[in-house]
């Protein structure tokens, strides 16, 4: 009877061991179908193909990931490279930008290599993102203190803006 069991149990992990292998084609495509779209963070593929094959081992997950990092297909690098500048154009900011990258999984590390705090296009961004504001508003300068001036540095700290660019910004735009 205990033989039994024990080939039983042999053959439930062969079976499992053979339906893991087969799976490995079907999750490289998944993950490849993401990449195809936008590029992706190891965390947000990993996110991605667990939920899409729930009932696949995390261990499978990482497996398949880990190759396609080691044939270049998927890098945090260049996600996180790509993601700065995309976010930067759209007119976040540093804080913003960070904590989407921190998010999605990114070391600082990794993080710290492609975003700088000091960086003189922060306040350039800034500055770009008050002025569309203002022609929207259609007026060229606000009164500090005023109810517009307000808004114009809350919408700049959600955007991810530091003091020291808001300050700066709303300084060349206050009467």
């Amino acid at each position: 009877m205990k033989d039994k069991e024990e080939t039983e149990n042999k053959k439930s992990k062969e079976d499992n061991k053979d339906h893991a292998t087969s799976d490995v084609p079907v999750l490289r495509r998944a993950a490849m179908d993401f990449l195809a779209r936008r590029e992706h963070s190891f965390h947000e593929l990993q996110h991605k193909l667990h939920q899409k094959f729930s009932d696949t081992p995390s261990e499978l997950l990482d497996e398949v990931l880990r190759c396609l990092q080691k044939e270049g297909l998927q890098s945090d690098e260049r996600f996180t490279e790509s993601w700065v500048r995309y976010r930067q154009g759209r007119g976040f900011g540093y804080h913003h930008i960070r904590s989407d990258l921190c998010a999605r999984g990114l070391s600082n590390t990794i993080i710290d290599r492609y975003l700088f705090d000091d960086d003189e296009a922060w306040l350039n961004s800034a500055i770009d993102l008050v002025a569309k504001k203002l022609r929207s508003l259609n007026t060229e300068t606000i009164e500090f203190g005023s109810k517009p001036h307000r808004k114009l540095m809350k919408f700049l700290e959600s955007r991810g803006f530091g003091h020291r660019e808001i300050r700066q910004t709303l300084e060349e735009v206050v009467k």
